[in-house]
C-alpha cells in the first residue's frame, strides 16, 4: 500500500497560524501535522508517499528536502497553478495511482488511530473500488449507507439537503466521514470529472456503477485539527494518553520485581478505574 497526503488546502480556519505557512506545517503535539502523519505511515510499512501542495507550496517542498526520510520515497503533486480540490487532486495524481498497490488517501489535518491494515483487508474482501473510513460522531454533514454497507447518499443536516445515488432511501445509516479512505489502483482513471471538483460528488456519481463502501472506525482517538481550539483539544487528550501510558509502564516495571506472593496480594487501580 502507498499513501497520498492531501495537504493543499488554504487552512483558512487556522488563521492566523496559516498566514505565512501551510496548515501541514502547523505543529500538533510537538511535530508538524505533516511530519507526524509521515512517521505514522512509515510505522505501518508505507514507504511510497505523494503530497499535494498549493498554499505556501514551496515551504512544504523545502521542509521535505530538509529532512532525512530513510526508507521513504516522497514525491510532490504541485497545485500552485490551480487548487484542484479533493477530487481534482486525485485526477492530477493518476500516474501515482497506477500499479498493483492500493492507495491510502489521508487528509493532513486529521489525527486518527484507525488500523490501516484492517481497513485494507476489508477493502480487498468487499471488492470495493473505494472504502471510506467513517465514525459515529456528531457532524453537520454525513455520508449515507444502505444495509449492505454501500454508499447510497449524502446529507447536510443543517439545511435538510439530501443527495442520493439511485433515488431516495427510507432505510439507511448516517456516518461521519473521517478524512481517510483507501482506493484501488484504477480509481483515479475511472473518475468521470476533470478540473476542480469535490471528492464527495465523485463518490456519489461513481457509486451508481462501482462499490463504494464504509469502514466503521471505533478506535478511541480521532481529531479534526482544522482549528486552533481543536488542536488544543487534541493535544490535551494526547497528553493524557501519554501520561496514562507512562503510568502503566511504571506499574508493569515495578510488578516485574515483585514475588508471586506479593503479586497475589496487590491490587492496581488503573486510570480507567479497572483493577488488576
Amino acid at each position: 500500500m502507498k499513501a497520498f497526503i492531501l495537504a493543499a488546502g488554504l487552512g483558512s480556519r487556522l488563521a492566523p497560524l496559516t498566514n505565512d505557512k501551510p496548515k501541514a506545517l502547523v505543529e500538533v503535539d510537538g511535530k508538524t501535522m505533516l511530519e507526524g502523519l509521515i512517521l505514522r505511515l512509515k510505522s505501518v510499512g508505507i514507504t511510497k508517499i505523494l503530497i499535494n501542495t498549493h498554499h505556501h507550496s514551496q515551504l512544504i517542498i523545502d521542509f521535505i528536502k530538509s529532512k532525512e526520510w530513510e526508507g521513504l520515497s516522497i514525491e510532490i503533486s504541485d497545485e500552485r497553478g490551480e487548487l484542484l480540490d479533493t477530487g481534482g487532486a486525485i485526477v492530477k495524481a493518476t500516474a501515482f495511482f497506477e500499479g498493483q498497490e492500493n492507495i491510502l488517501v489521508h487528509n493532513v489535518d486529521i489525527y486518527t488511530e484507525v488500523d490501516f491494515s484492517k481497513l485494507e483487508k476489508q477493502h480487498r474482501e468487499s471488492n470495493s473500488l473505494v472504502s471510506l473510513c467513517v465514525r459515529d460522531r456528531d457532524s453537520s454533514r454525513a455520508l449515507l449507507f444502505d444495509n449492505n454497507n454501500k454508499l447510497c447518499g449524502w446529507t447536510n443536516k443543517l439545511i435538510g439537503e439530501f443527495k442520493w445515488v439511485k433515488g431516495k432511501k427510507e432505510d439507511y445509516k448516517s456516518k461521519a466521514y473521517s478524512g481517510v479512505y483507501i482506493a484501488s489502483p484504477d480509481f483515479a482513471r475511472k473518475i468521470p470529472f476533470k478540473g476542480n471538483f469535490s471528492i464527495i460528488e465523485t463518490w456519489l456519481k461513481m457509486a451508481e456503477t462501482e462499490i463504494i463502501s464504509a469502514y466503521n472506525d471505533s478506535t478511541e482517538f480521532w481529531f479534526d485539527l482544522g482549528t486552533v481550539d481543536k488542536i488544543r483539544t487534541a493535544e490535551s487528550q494526547l497528553e493524557k494518553k501519554k501520561r496514562s501510558r507512562r503510568f502503566l509502564e511504571k506499574v508493569a516495571s515495578e510488578m516485574k520485581l515483585m514475588s508471586q506472593e506479593d503479586l497475589l496480594k496487590t491490587a492496581v487501580i488503573l486510570p480507567n478505574k479497572r483493577s488488576v
